[in-house]
């Protein structure tokens, strides 16, 4: 007999964990302060894959998408992220240069979300973005063609393969629409979730002058 969806749906739970408490009045008076502590108390739970997060763009008929990238950093100028311009989403992103990103961390029962506008960087630094990272991902980026239709599968390993061996041999090659793009957030809302559902929600918005916060009902 097949599953059933629902049943499945109903039986499962959501943090069994004891969940950390979370102080609002004794946070920092900017998001960066607290996602960077955040993150770092993730890590330390064994959350799998904190720097992973879902990216929501829009295309050029307002239609919504999401995926999940990594994080490549977070710093004033906003939180990093990188993709190839010419694939779906560099293509959204040139159309409507506006995004959101959300993290999950069920370990400890906490989210963070961030809406504003993204820039690309210089090609110069996307670059050195890159040649920073691994040499798996200096291969997928060689790789290229990101959201086209792929015609086999015997295709991708025989681009796969000579990828990695450019890679290997050419640690400093140039990928040239691999793009580092920054998100520099309007609003940074940070969740802390609680057995009891009386979640805690508080939402950083940026001002003339610097952050405001406040707080929103679960």
């Amino acid at each position: 007999m097949g599953t059933d969806l629902h049943d499945l749906l109903r039986s499962l739970r959501v943090w069994d964990a004891e969940l950390p408490s979370f102080d609002p009045a004794a946070a920092p008076a900017e998001p960066l302060a607290l996602f960077t502590e955040w993150f770092a108390r993730a890590a330390a739970a064994g959350q799998t894959e904190p720097h992973t997060m879902s990216l929501a763009t829009t295309d050029e008929d307002g239609l919504p998408d999401v995926r999940i990238v990594m994080l490549h950093g977070a710093d004033e100028d906003g939180w990093a992220f990188a993709s190839h311009v010419t694939s779906r989403k560099g293509r959204q992103l040139a159309a409507r240069p506006y995004a959101a990103l959300g993290f999950y961390w069920p370990a400890l029962g906490r989210q963070i979300r961030l809406r504003g506008p993204v820039e690309a960087a210089s090609p110069e630094e996307s670059l050195a973005d890159l040649h920073a990272r691994s040499t798996g991902a200096l291969a997928a980026a060689l790789v290229g063609r990101q959201s086209e239709v792929l015609p086999s599968r015997a295709e991708l390993d025989r681009a796969s393969d000579a990828a990695w061996q450019r890679a290997e041999s050419t640690p400093d090659a140039p990928a040239p629409t691999w793009t580092l793009y920054r998100l520099r957030p309007d609003e940074v809302e940070f969740f802390q979730g609680d057995a009891r559902r009386r979640h805690t929600r508080l939402v950083y918005r940026r001002t003339g002058t610097g952050w405001a916060t406040e707080l929103l009902w679960p």
